[in-house]
């Protein structure tokens, strides 16, 4: 870096305003100096993200991983649509993930005592967002997420909601 953007850097962080340690260029520069990193990610995190990628493109890339995530929303919205008892939170189709999925319950079932039943047969992480105090599940469609297995999760959310 010049002379002149190492001086501005420094004049940046020493103003009012308020920058998080990972943003602070001072920081940025000394690590750089030491041939360092102010926040090196775990090896393990790293090896876990190649082999993530590596299976996604061994799939067919990014245009696979759409085509996997919209079956499986198409999966849980449809499902959602169809069932007497659930509806989409996003209403507008065109504006619904295609990565998590947010289902309301009526009022008359309790969408957290079918995420227990759920969670204590081994089906986890269905829980709403707590901040918006819905009775809903929420439901990931991640491309490593078997399309099948959110087909599959729709009919053991019926079998809950038949018994509960």
């Amino acid at each position: 870096m010049s002379p002149a953007a190492l001086e501005r850097a420094a004049s940046l962080a020493s103003g009012d305003r308020w920058i998080p340690a990972f943003f602070n260029l001072p920081t940025a520069i000394d690590n750089s100096r030491k041939n360092q990193t102010y926040n090196t990610p775990g090896v393990g995190t790293l090896f876990l993200m190649e082999q993530q990628l590596n299976w996604m493109n061994g799939q067919g890339g990014l245009e696979a991983m759409v085509k996997r995530t919209t079956t499986s929303s198409e999966a849980l919205y449809g499902w959602a649509e169809r069932t007497s008892y659930t509806t989409p939170y996003v209403a507008d189709p065109a504006l619904r993930s295609l990565v998590i999925g947010t289902i309301d319950f009526d009022e008359s079932i309790s969408a957290d005592a079918v995420a227990a039943t759920l969670r204590a047969n081994g089906i986890v992480d269905t829980e709403p967002y707590r901040k918006l105090g819905r009775n809903q599940l929420r439901i990931a469609m991640y491309p490593a997420i078997d399309p099948a297995d959110v087909e599959a999760l729709t009919g053991c959310i019926d079998f809950v909601v038949e018994r509960v």
